[in-house]
């Protein structure tokens, strides 16, 4: 299995998929508990939620899974919250908290899965942003991610439907946050935050450097917004789906028809 598949487009909007993932090698496998074998903190269908949103788009997606070793996690370790519950670069319990392996990696392990999935995947997505770039004169990485919205151990009460990451708007152009902001706030019968629980993960941090025209935002959903429900068989619901993607639609072509304004950062 490939860490990484690759769809390449004209757009200068590239969706990052670090979490859709479900593989998982024997051997890893082998070393997960029962809970851990759930894969029940996987961003359940994702692929398929944005698939065909926007024409001409190029996509970047893990086929691996988290608990692999997490895509959207800083390489070194270092968290992304400090002092807040949060899942490790490769994780030791699950969003809720519970132990996920009857015998943890060890840091040769851990190492190892980083050069094997991790590099790779994210040498991939920096590829990808350097060619668009280079069409463009900008790239814009939309990274695409779900969870659960009730989630004790991680945050408290109910996520909002669309949790907006720039990282304190440190990641793009005022102008991207704005769109997807504006977007999102004239969503009929949804709820959103710009920097709450969720500020944009390692990806966005270090792909959103607007000075060299590079700009990342993440997109964290309530799964709630596309799912029958929370919980196993994490079924698709159609329905819902297509609701909600009519809103991701206009998303993503206004992102697509956005141009750095004369003297920006470009």
């Amino acid at each position: 299995m490939f860490p990484v598949e690759i769809q390449q487009g004209h757009s200068p909007v590239v969706l990052g998929l670090p979490h859709t993932g479900t593989y998982v090698p024997a051997e890893i496998e082998a070393q997960l508990n029962t809970r851990g074998r759930g894969l029940d903190d996987t961003d359940w269908h994702i692929h398929r939620l944005y698939d065909g949103l926007l024409e001409g788009v190029s996509t970047v997606r893990a086929t691996f899974h988290r608990y692999v070793i997490d895509a959207n996690r800083d390489p070194s370790g270092v968290s992304l919250y400090p002092g807040q519950n949060t899942t490790t670069l490769v994780p030791l319990t699950d969003f809720d908290g519970q132990p996920i392996w009857k015998q943890e990696p060890t840091a040769a392990e851990v190492e190892d899965r980083r050069q094997a999935y991790h590099a790779p995947y994210h040498a991939a997505l920096e590829a990808e942003l350097q060619r668009v770039k280079a069409e463009h004169g900008f790239a814009i990485l939309y990274d695409c991610h779900s969870i659960r919205g009730d989630i004790p151990f991680l945050f408290e009460g109910t996520l909002p439907d669309f949790n907006i990451g720039t990282n304190m708007g440190r990641t793009c152009d005022p102008a991207i946050e704005e769109i997807v902001v504006t977007a999102c706030a004239k969503a009929k019968g949804y709820s959103a935050v710009l920097n709450g629980r969720f500020k944009g993960g390692w990806t966005t941090r270090h792909y959103g450097r607007p000075s060299e025209g590079l700009h990342a935002i993440q997109m964290e959903l309530a799964q709630s917004t596309y799912l029958t429900q929370e919980a196993a068989p994490w079924s698709y619901d159609q329905d819902k789906a297509n609701r909600l993607r009519s809103h991701l639609h206009h998303i993503l072509t206004s992102l697509a028809n956005w141009a750095p304004q004369t003297g920006g950062n470009t």
